[in-house]
């Protein structure tokens, strides 16, 4: 039979050879005997690949099947003494809460007699009301040298306040008395003799009452408002009254708000005599002004566009004349809080009066010529930021433009019966200043226990009728500096630096009038004190100022005291 097979199989294999033979020999009647190489790059796909199974199939009859296997943990109890420790916070050391105290008491005596006293008062009546009071008195007598008058100064004031807060609104009302006591000392010498002094009476004082309030509310087309009457007298028979108001609020206009405030100014008063002898010298204004703001934001820019529309009526010359200022600011953040671009266009018509050049400068006689201050406008431009966390500068460039700018001059010589006449009183004259200023600050704060602030201010003026602007210094500069030493000890300093001024010098009562440019010269001022902290009560300190103990003349022929010498105690408590 396997012959049979392999006969059968030999002769397949021959007819198959015949057939492929006959094929070829037909093909090569019509195809050409040229080779035509086909090159074609392989391009593998995956129908090429095959997989290899994870647990290939086998046919083998000695395959076992694989059996579990099983693992057992032979565990018996085992005893333990070890029992682990409870967890613990770590200490930390907890700062003694600082008791604070609603009232104060201080008191100080030094050289030159000096006397200083405060007293500062508090007291909650239920839980929305509060009133508090201020009493303070500062007074020093005669001391500095070379001057032919008494040369003290008294200054006592009382402050009143009560505050009512309820839900919607919180208001308060206001009230205060103040008594300055002062000496025209600076005669001008050595036009003026002892002989001469001896018979001049040079005190002169001051009496301040003002009533008022104010009120704010939490929501409303209303925001704020305040009110405020003043009236200022002195020994001479001069008066002056003053009245103001105002208040704040958000009008809507096509879904934007518009911030306006609308003002009164009133300002009225007569001095007894003018300079020259010639009687009744009267004066008197009011002014009534709006100011609309609306605010633009966009992403770190912010702009307050507006304007200040103001009308004047001089009740005394009968006209009246209108104003409008602009009222402009912006700020841009450059690099977050630490470089801020700021800069404005604003204006403003400022109300001068007595009260206010007496408080700026005491040797003011009594009879000036009161007129408000045109601003035309007041530009500047600056950058401001943070340093760090706790340190803070500013530098900034000014611009302004005034038109009747009160300048101090010295009163000509003119040794009349008045006291005030022999070139130890000041008064004011009205010019066209142009001012360009640059200033710069700095200020650094270090746990509320170090504080420092530092300024400087440079200035240059263009003047259109005087010859100089009068009694404005070129430099301003000023430290302050406070520092808790420790839980007891405290310490601070304050040091002033002013330019030179400049101020005129006239006799006319002379037979050959004289008539000079005064240069005041520039002064540095620097005062420090020292405190210790006795208890959470009560505190003592001492001070020193004028450490330099120069005499210096912040105004013509008036010299200040030398250095000073103080100390006193403070007592806090409550009700």
């Amino acid at each position: 039979m396997f012959n049979n097979k392999k006969q059968t199989l030999l002769l397949i294999i021959s007819f198959l050879t015949t057939v492929i033979l006959c094929a070829q020999d037909r093909e090569s009647d019509t195809i050409q005997t040229d080779v035509i190489d086909v090159i074609k790059p392989y391009t593998p796909t995956i129908s090429d690949a095959f997989k290899v199974k994870e647990v290939p199939s086998l046919n083998d009859a000695e395959t076992v099947t694989k059996k579990d296997v099983k693992y057992n943990i032979f565990s018996f109890p085992v005893a333990s003494t070890f029992t682990p420790a409870k967890g613990k916070a770590a200490v930390v050391d907890k700062a003694k809460d600082i008791k604070l105290f609603d009232n104060y008491a201080t008191l100080g005596v030094g050289t030159y007699t000096t006397v200083i006293g405060e007293v500062y008062l508090n007291h909650a009546i239920g839980r929305d009301k509060t009133i508090n009071a201020y009493i303070g008195h500062h007074s020093s007598q005669d001391g500095i040298e070379d001057v032919l008058t008494d040369n003290g100064f008294s200054d006592s004031k009382l402050n009143l306040n009560y505050t009512k807060r309820n839900r919607d609104y919180t208001w308060t009302a206001l009230g205060g008395f103040q008594h300055q006591s002062y000496n025209w000392y600076g005669l001008q010498q050595p036009l003026i003799t002892q002989s001469i002094a001896d018979g001049l009476d040079v005190g002169h004082n001051f009496i301040n009452a003002h009533v008022g309030g104010d009120i704010s509310f939490e929501d409303g087309v209303f925001n704020s408002g305040s009110v405020l009457f003043r009236r200022f007298e002195d020994n001479y028979g001069s008066g002056e009254n003053r009245f103001k108001a105002s208040g704040i609020g958000t009008i809507s206009i096509q879904d934007n708000e518009v911030e306006t405030e609308v003002f009164f100014d009133y300002l009225g008063g007569s001095f007894d005599q003018a300079f020259d002898g010639t009687p009744n010298l009267n004066y008197g204004n009011f002014q009534v002004g709006v100011a609309p703001t609306f605010q633009l934001k966009q992403d770190d820019l912010t702009v307050d566009l507006g304007i200040k529309a103001v009308y004047l009526n001089d009740t005394e010359a009968g006209k009246s004349k209108f104003f409008i200022y602009p009222n402009i600011s912006a700020s841009y953040r450059v690099v977050d809080e630490i470089l801020i671009a700021f800069g404005g266009v604003k204006g403003g018509l400022i109300q001068n009066s007595y009260y206010g050049f007496a408080q700026e400068n005491p040797f003011v006689s009594p009879n000036q010529f009161i007129t408000p201050t045109d601003q035309q406008y007041n530009a500047s431009l600056g950058l401001k930021g943070k340093l760090s966390n706790t340190m803070s500068y500013s530098v900034s460039g000014h611009y302004q433009a005034e038109k009747n700018k009160a300048l101090f001059t010295n009163n000509d010589v003119t040794q009349t019966t008045a006291s005030y006449t022999y070139g130890n009183s000041f008064g004011v004259l009205y010019d066209d200043v142009n001012t360009f200023s640059i200033t710069g600050e700095i200020n650094v704060d270090i746990n509320r226990n170090f504080t420092l602030g530092l300024k400087g201010e440079f200035f240059t003026y263009d003047v259109k009728n005087e010859a100089e602007a009068w009694n404005l210094p070129d430099v301003k500069g000023s430290l302050f500096l406070d520092y808790q030493i420790n839980q007891h000890w405290f310490t601070g300093a304050n040091l002033f630096y002013i330019g030179k001024r400049k101020d005129v010098f006239n006799v006319p009562s002379l037979i050959s009038p004289i008539f000079g440019v005064v240069t005041l010269d520039s002064y540095f001022d620097a005062n420090a004190h020292v405190g210790y902290h006795i208890n959470d009560r009560f505190s003592v300190f001492a001070k020193a100022n004028n450490i330099v103990g120069e005499e210096y003349d912040k105004w013509q022929n008036t010299p200040v005291q030398g250095i000073q010498f103080l100390a006193g105690a403070t007592y806090k408590f409550d009700f």
